[in-house]
């Protein structure tokens, strides 16, 4: 089994549902007492979001990559970036082949048979080109809501759910941010923060849902088990 190198805290709250996500996969695959070989380093978010906030993002870059370094130093075979908005940085981070969120969310959508996609995450991650256009790359076609609408589902992310913060009314939010985009013809929706799992998942769409956190944890612990490929547009940095 290979080890794998998960870089969170960004939020913490995520990074816990990688955590267990990766370990019942294994177990799942494997069964009995059998786990994932992994190791963990997870950064000071405080630290992280005033990068983000205030547009440094290759200062960002260069503390995600030192991340991945001591994750290499110790023992992990490829990584795992824990977060859907830091990989505008995927490219700065160096040492280990890199498991893209991004392809292994792409991967499922095509799996399930569909196209055009509707995309919740944060305002840089839904407004930016890095993470859109490579959904695009792999053939899909993506919505994200508009202006009003992008600016909710990115408070509820900083203000609560990154707290650890649910609140029904915030689901509710989202659940007619969803409809809205179904409306406009996504046949499937993308959530594509990895605390929004926290808050909705798939009794609050028509259509389904691709849960970014559990579908990059998966093809993690499928990969460290020999089971899956490396998707073809992953970088293989090193």
């Amino acid at each position: 089994m290979k080890v794998i190198g998960l870089l969170g805290g960004m939020s913490w709250e995520s990074s816990v549902q990688y955590y267990r996500h990766v370990n019942e996969r294994v177990r799942e695959r494997l069964g009995g007492f059998h786990s994932a070989h992994c190791v963990l380093y997870s950064v000071d978010f405080a630290e992280i979001e005033e990068l983000q906030a205030s547009g440094r993002w290759d200062a960002a870059g260069k503390r995600l990559d030192e991340a991945a370094g001591a994750l290499k130093r110790a023992g992990a075979d490829f990584l795992v970036l824990c977060t859907n908005t830091m990989h505008k940085v995927a490219d700065r981070i160096t040492g280990l082949p890199l498991l893209h969120l991004g392809d292994a969310t792409a991967g499922a959508v095509l799996a399930a048979g569909v196209r055009k996609v509707g995309l919740l995450g944060t305002a840089f991650t839904m407004e930016q080109d890095f993470y859109v256009d490579r959904l695009a790359s792999h053939g899909l076609d993506v919505l994200v809501p508009p202006e009003e609408d992008r600016a909710e589902v990115h408070r509820v992310i900083y203000e609560e759910l990154v707290l650890g913060v649910v609140r029904e009314e915030s689901r509710a939010a989202y659940r007619a941010v969803i409809r809205r985009l179904v409306e406009r013809g996504a046949e499937g929706v993308i959530l594509g923060c990895t605390e929004i799992e926290l808050l909705v998942g798939a009794g609050d769409s028509p259509v389904p849902v691709f849960p970014t956190t559990r579908l990059h944890a998966e093809l993690a612990a499928d990969h460290a088990l020999g089971l899956a490929e490396m998707p073809g547009n992953s970088q293989g940095s090193t």
